[in-house]
């Protein structure tokens, strides 16, 4: 598949910053649930307007750009068994991959001031939030 024109490709912009106490790739969980701490998420002010109906007590997923990732990587261990068959990236959670697009499902604890406290998330301080969507379930958990 070669018939594609990068020059097409949309802009992203990245609404608002992870800010959490995880501060190296080496002490983030591989999963919220895995035990990721509490983190805040500061939107940027031109996007604030965006939040408007979010609640404390709603979960949402989050999109995050992991800058720190190796967008070389193809093959991977999965959660990082090396004694485990190498697997292709696309179907693993890693986020080392072309793209490295992070999504995770968090519950909003606060929201103050143009920043969102959530739980868990398991992203690096720093890390670009590209954006922010409801969970569509009958189950809010």
């Amino acid at each position: 598949m070669t018939d594609h024109d990068t020059t097409l490709l949309p802009t992203l912009y990245p609404v608002g910053i992870v800010r959490s106490g995880l501060l190296r790739k080496e002490d983030c969980p591989l999963q919220g649930d895995e035990g990721a701490p509490e983190a805040w998420v500061e939107i940027d002010e031109k996007f604030s307007e965006g939040l408007k109906g979010l609640k404390a007590g709603q979960s949402v997923i989050l999109l995050t750009w992991f800058h720190l990732a190796n967008r070389e990587t193809l093959a991977c261990y999965p959660r990082n068994e090396i004694h485990a068959p190498h697997v292709g990236v696309f179907t693993t959670r890693s986020p080392d991959r072309p793209n490295p697009i992070g999504l995770h499902r968090v519950k909003i604890l606060d929201i103050a001031n143009g920043k969102l406290k959530v739980y868990p998330l398991e992203a690096l301080n720093g890390t670009l939030v590209i954006d922010i969507k409801p969970v569509l379930s009958a189950e809010e958990s």
